[in-house]
């Protein structure tokens, strides 16, 4: 299919009349962080690329812009810069201003600073000293000494006229400046990650007592708004269909849906044959029984098992499940549609990173992108896409999921890839596999929430490994597969470290595999970090 024949979404998101932050992103790993951090102040705020136009910002009731890093250097040759008109907007609504690394060259850049590459780059950690007998709202409360992230090659060398410093590194003069007349602050440092401590007081400072902005971002009234809008969209007789996997996101997608319409929303869940062990008995049971949720679940797994029969290669797996459930779906949705008459609207389970992937400024090379495939459902389907969450982070959905009565477990959920377990069982996927793999996961996630590690680990999962090792069992030699346990800590899932889970854990995990599991007779575990690796195997 091209890009033309699937079903598409706006990068635009629907929150027009309430006051924003808007982050404008220079191509920084971390911009997406900056948006986090405003948000966890319950602060709305959204991500635009540094070359928005003025015609896309200035409906916006706009109380503040961060200008966030970026890998460009401001001086070279095709470097983004915001565009004289949304400067001019910013000074005719007297917006206030941070800038961030590069956002802080680029204020340089813009007001007749000068920026230079220096002598000695800056990465990691460093002690910031706000300069005697100096005050400065943005570092209110902090001490004249403290830790913050830098990761810099250029530096400001000499300060707009109209801005002063506030704090300097033994490396960089100018690691704060301002100009309170604009309202306009600059900072090296990056105050969004975590590695700088005092970062958020910063931010804190810098959203909520210079900019005033008003800490209303409530999931609680997220979901009235939304259950009262979609309720005129959709109307007193229109349905809605969607898939439902058991994961987080799509279970409080699918409990929104029907506290705003009941039964007119239909969900449906594919049975791939490649769930958690009794995944589909379980999360009917939840979703209907718990969650009131009009649910069917079609068992498809001896289809999608015989088309995956002899295939090992990771990316054909993906294909085939990706495509088979579409088409399953598909049929689905026409018995629907044969029952009820008619179907207009499609649920989907879209995430603000996704949008912020469609929008983010890529470089000069790149195409900014204003729309984006969302779950590849070919167009032909002709319906309109309703996204309850495509405004929110992870932990807010998941802090939505609580304001709607889901239970704990659920909404803690670790995520489980759209491909299932066939991404985990390196090599061929059979249905004996997937079965000893279900086991020996099963067990893992049981003592995880045993010994009370599950909630501090971001994702955890068993490999199943095409390989088979020697083993003695009672008297007898075996010969059976070898298995591995992967457990990351992450935020965001864009890096990731190994979790130390304690030797006694993994003792127990290791000795009821191998002894429930008949199958597996040797576990490892993975202790790799991402980057260099992924956190799934495939």
């Amino acid at each position: 299919m091209g890009d033309e024949e699937y079903l598409k979404q706006s990068a635009q998101l629907g929150q027009m009349d309430r006051p924003q932050v808007a982050i404008l992103d220079f191509g920084s790993q971390y911009s997406h962080l900056i948006a986090r951090r405003v948000r966890e102040m319950h602060v709305y705020c959204e991500l635009y690329s540094c070359l928005v136009s003025v015609d896309e910002l200035a409906p916006h009731k706009i109380t503040a812009i961060i200008l966030s890093g970026g890998p460009n250097s401001v001086y070279e040759e095709g470097a983004p810069h915001v565009s004289p008109e949304v400067w001019k907007l910013i000074e005719e609504r007297s917006i206030p201003v941070l800038g961030i690394c590069y956002g802080l060259q680029e204020l340089a850049h813009t007001f007749g600073g000068e920026v230079q590459s220096g002598l000695k780059h800056e990465y990691g950690k460093a002690m910031v000293s706000v300069l005697e007998g100096t005050k400065s709202q943005l570092l209110e409360g902090l001490p004249s000494e403290f830790q913050m992230w830098m990761s810099h090659g250029d530096k400001l060398t000499k300060a707009p006229a109209g801005f002063k410093p506030v704090a300097r590194t033994d490396n960089a003069e100018f690691v704060t400046i301002e100009n309170v007349e604009k309202r306009m602050w600059g900072l090296q440092c990056h105050p969004e990650v975590t590695h700088s401590p005092l970062g958020k007081d910063i931010l804190h400072n810098f959203v909520v007592k210079i900019a005033g902005a008003t800490p209303n971002w409530v999931m609680n009234d997220y979901a009235n708004e939304f259950i009262e809008d979609v309720r005129k969209k959709v109307g007193p007789e229109g349905h809605v269909i969607g898939a439902v996997s058991g994961g987080v996101d799509s279970t409080v997608a699918a409990v929104l849906m029907t506290k705003a319409i009941g039964d007119r929303f239909h969900a449906v869940m594919v049975d791939n044959g490649c769930l958690r062990k009794d995944e589909a008995k379980n999360c009917l049971k939840r979703m209907r029984e718990d969650c009131k949720v009009n649910l069917r679940c079609v068992d498809a797994s001896e289809r999608f098992l015989g088309l995956l029969k002899g295939v090992t290669d990771p990316e054909q797996k993906r294909k085939i499940i990706g495509k088979t459930f579409i088409e399953v779906f598909q049929e689905e949705a026409a018995k629907i549609e044969r029952d009820i008459g008619t179907c207009d609207y499609l649920l989907q389970g879209t995430l603000y990173p996704d949008v912020i992937e469609s929008i983010s400024y890529k470089g000069p090379s790149a195409t900014i992108k204003t729309h984006h495939n969302v779950g590849g459902l070919p167009a032909t389907m002709k319906l309109k896409l309703i996204e309850p969450l495509r405004e929110l982070f992870k932990d807010e959905v998941r802090e939505l999921g609580m304001a709607l009565g889901i239970d704990e477990a659920s909404v803690w959920r670790h995520p489980f890839p759209g491909p299932g377990l066939a991404i985990r069982i390196l090599g061929e996927v059979t249905a004996e596999r997937v079965e000893i793999l279900q086991q020996a996961d099963a067990i893992v996630i049981e003592e995880l929430h045993k010994s009370g590690h599950y909630r501090k680990i971001g994702q955890a999962f068993v490999v199943l490994l095409p390989v088979k090792t020697v083993g003695v069992m009672g008297d007898g030699r075996t010969y059976e597969n070898c298995a591995s346990v992967r457990c990351v800590e992450t935020t965001d899932y864009m890096t990731a470290d190994f979790y130390h889970l304690p030797y006694e854990v993994m003792g127990t995990m290791s000795n009821r595999v191998i002894n429930e599991v008949r199958g597996i007779n040797r576990l490892c575990y993975d202790i790799s970090s991402k980057p260099p690796a992924t956190i799934e195997w495939e």
